[in-house]
C-alpha cells in the first residue's frame, strides 16, 4: 500500500479551530465526507465509526500526536490526510498531553489487513521527531503534505517501494570541469544525469550600454554554463558533493561552480540511459 496514493492533500487542514475532542471528530468527519473516497458515506456514520473506535480507547498516543482510524462499510478505498492544531485539543492522550497533528485514516470495513499495514507505516514514519516539527511549522496544506510525502519514502524505500532522493544540480562555467565530475557519477554508481545548456546573466548584461565597458573585456565563453542535474540517494548527498570538490576545489572559494541540492517529494521513472 503507496501512503502517497492515499494521502489526500485537498483534506488536509491547518489549525484545526475545534477545541473538544467530539468536536475534533465532527470536525474531521465531515472533512472526510467531502473527499472522493468517501463520496458513499455521510460524516454521520463517519463520525460515529470514529467515535466507536475511541471508546475503544484513544488514539492520543503521545508527543502531540493522534491517529483517529476506522473501518468504515461503503468505502471502496483509503482515505489519509493530516489535520494540525496550534492550540492543541485534549484528546485523552496516553501522556495527558494535547494532541496537535492528528493523521486521520479511514478505509474500507473488509481490509483489516491493510488497514493495519498502513497505521504500521505512519508510526514509523512519526517516530522521527524531526517529522512531527516539520508538519507543525507547515503554512499551507501543500507543506503538510509535502512535509509527511517526503518522510513516507524514507520507510516505504526499505521495502522496495522507493528510496529517499534528492535532485542534485551541478552549475558549471568551466566545461573542462563536466566530464571530469560524469566520470565521477559514473565511478558512485549514479544512474543517468541530463545536462542542461544555459547562459550566464553576463551574457545579457553585456548588450546594456551602462555595463558593456566594464565586462566586455570578458571572455564569451564564460557567459554559458553547464548544469547537471541528477537523481542522488539523500544519504550520499554529501558525499557526492565532496567527491566533486575534489575535482573543482573548494565550492565556497571557487567562481563559476556551485553545487545544491533539492528535496523530491515524489518521482517516478528513471535518467538511466545504459
Amino acid at each position: 500500500m503507496e501512503l502517497h496514493r492515499i494521502l489526500d492533500k485537498d483534506a488536509c487542514t491547518l489549525d484545526l479551530r475545534e477545541k473538544t475532542k467530539d468536536d475534533v471528530l465532527r470536525g474531521i468527519a465531515q472533512i472526510a465526507s467531502e473527499a472522493r473516497a468517501c463520496e458513499n458515506v455521510t460524516a454521520e456514520q463517519i463520525f460515529d465509526r470514529l467515535d466507536e473506535r475511541e471508546r475503544q480507547g484513544s488514539t492520543g498516543f503521545g508527543e502531540g500526536i493522534a491517529i483517529p482510524h476506522a473501518r468504515v462499510p461503503g468505502m471502496s478505498d483509503f482515505l489519509l490526510f493530516i489535520v494540525t492544531s496550534r492550540k492543541g485539543v485534549e484528546f485523552d492522550a496516553v501522556d495527558k498531553k494535547k494532541v496537535h497533528i492528528l493523521f486521520v485514516l479511514l478505509g474500507p470495513d473488509e481490509r483489516v489487513a491493510d488497514h493495519l499495514q498502513i497505521l504500521a507505516v505512519i508510526s514509523r514514519v512519526l517516530s522521527n521527531s524531526n517529522v512531527r516539527r516539520e508538519i507543525l511549522a507547515a503554512r499551507s496544506k501543500t507543506g503538510i503534505y509535502e512535509s509527511f510525502v517526503r518522510n513516507i519514502w524514507r520507510v516505504e524505500g526499505e521495502k522496495g517501494v522507493v528510496r529517499a532522493m534528492k535532485a542534485l544540480f551541478v552549475i558549471l562555467y568551466e566545461e573542462e570541469l563536466l566530464y571530469a565530475i560524469l566520470e565521477l557519477f559514473v565511478e558512485e554508481g549514479i544512474q543517468g544525469a541530463t545536462i542542461i545548456e544555459s547562459s550566464g546573466m553576463g551574457e545579457y548584461i553585456s548588450s546594456v550600454p551602462v555595463f558593456a565597458s566594464f565586462i566586455g573585456f570578458m571572455n564569451q565563453s564564460k557567459n554559458r554554463s553547464k548544469t547537471i542535474v541528477a537523481m542522488v540517494p539523500e544519504d550520499r548527498v554529501q558525499e557526492i558533493i565532496t567527491g566533486i570538490e575534489e575535482i573543482t576545489g573548494d565550492l565556497d572559494k571557487k567562481e563559476g561552480a556551485m553545487v545544491f541540492a533539492l528535496d523530491v517529494p515524489f518521482y517516478k521513472g528513471t535518467m538511466k540511459i545504459m
